[in-house]
Formats: C-alpha cells, sequence, structure tokens
C-alpha cells in the first residue's frame, strides 16, 4: 500500500499490484500530477470510461482510448478539480484486477463540494501499467451532493 494525504484506506489488504496502481492513480490526480498519470501509470494504448456508458464527458459511451484521449480526459475532468480526496470502502483484488468501493470527495474552483459514490474496476497489464479503468458512477447523484462554499 502506497502512502498518501489524498487516500484514505479503510479497505482490508492494498497490496496487490492491481491495488498498488489503482492507489498510484489517484494519488497523482490528488498531487495534479498529469504526466505521471497519463505516461507512467497508464499503458500507451490504456481505455477510461468513467463513467462507463454515454455522459457529458463521453457521449458515445466508447471510453477514453489512448494517451492523447486520456490526457484530454484529465483536462475535462480532472484538472478544473480544486482538491480531491479518495475514501476506499472495499476493495478486492483478483488476477489482474482490482474492484473498489469507494467515495471521492471534490473541491470546485468556487468552493463549493460534491461527493461521488464510486465502483472502479483497475485492470493492470503485464508491465503492472493499467490497461483499462472503469468507474460506476450516477451523475444525479453527484450533482445532488453538491454545497455551496462554506
Amino acid at each position: 500500500m502506497i502512502e498518501s494525504p489524498y487516500i484514505t484506506w479503510n479497505a482490508p489488504g492494498g497490496d496487490h499490484p492491481a491495488q498498488i496502481m489503482a492507489q498510484r492513480s489517484l494519488d497523482a490526480v490528488g498531487r495534479g500530477a498529469k504526466d505521471e498519470w497519463v505516461n507512467e501509470i497508464y499503458a500507451p494504448d490504456a481505455t477510461i470510461e468513467d463513467p462507463v456508458g454515454p455522459s457529458i464527458f463521453d457521449p458515445e459511451g466508447k471510453g477514453h482510448r489512448g494517451r492523447d484521449e486520456i490526457a484530454a480526459f484529465w483536462d475535462l475532468t480532472i484538472a478544473p478539480i480544486t482538491k480531491f480526496h479518495f475514501t476506499i470502502h472495499d476493495s478486492f483484488a483478483n488476477g489482474n484486477c482490482c474492484a473498489s468501493v469507494a467515495r471521492f470527495d471534490t473541491t470546485l474552483p468556487d468552493g463549493s463540494t460534491a461527493s461521488t459514490d464510486i465502483v472502479t474496476i483497475h485492470t493492470i497489464g503485464e508491465d503492472s501499467k493499467i490497461i483499462q479503468m472503469r468507474a460506476h458512477w450516477e451523475m444525479e447523484r453527484t450533482m445532488a451532493s453538491l454545497r455551496p462554499p462554506a
């Protein structure tokens, strides 16, 4: 398990290679380390589906494939967020995958906050880089959690 001020790990385990890469991904997001996230954590031909299916981030629901699309996904969805904190409630690691039940807390530039209850599935390749990340969450639930600045 990696140590990160951006991750609260309340789940059992945490030392499986896919869990480590999931943790590295979240930590890089928390630190704003785009280049590391795109080029060191994700494989060149990786796919991100966040959320799975059609959404405002991916109207066709095909996912974001390859480093150029993953970098554009960062710019669209991660870069505008001021602060992230990830709480992992449970995590299941089997084979080359890690499925985690979590809450992602975010702070927006105006100081408002939102929480996303989410299930993520990270799959790693032979080189231990992430080859697929699928996130199951609902925009309506996240928007319902939106709170104005304190």
